[in-house]
């Protein structure tokens, strides 16, 4: 018994001489997304500007409150996200997606670039 009473003793004392580690600075705070650069004219926008912008969309998928409208062209495909930001408010682009015709990603802004209409 008095041997595990010494083991006992020295781990609590080693674990006394233990090192505390000096606490981490705060991380600074994050960026603000710069992904939207380029995506000025469909951020915020609401369906009816899509369409004036990139014609009739080939895809209109409604689902609760989310609507996805999805504009197709020779050199890529935009997905456009639409979403009202509080009840009762008519929804507008919060996201976009972009990709090529077989699926690689592709600039957004590009693409945006590309479906519009001039």
């Amino acid at each position: 018994m008095r041997v595990v009473g010494w083991i006992i003793a020295g781990a609590l004392a080693l674990g006394g001489c233990a090192t505390v580690p000096e606490p981490k600075p705060a991380a600074p705070p994050p960026k603000p997304f710069a992904g939207t650069q380029g995506l000025e004219q469909v951020i915020g926008q609401n369906a009816r500007t899509l369409t004036m912008l990139f014609g009739q969309p080939a895809l209109d998928v409604r689902e609760f409150n989310a609507r996805k409208l999805q504009f197709a062209g020779g050199s890529c495909v935009l997905d456009a996200y639409l979403y009202a930001k509080k009840k009762g408010q008519e929804p507008v682009v919060t996201y976009v997606d972009a990709r090529r015709p077989d699926g690689a990603d592709v600039d957004r802004a590009a693409c945006v670039a590309s479906l519009s209409r001039k």
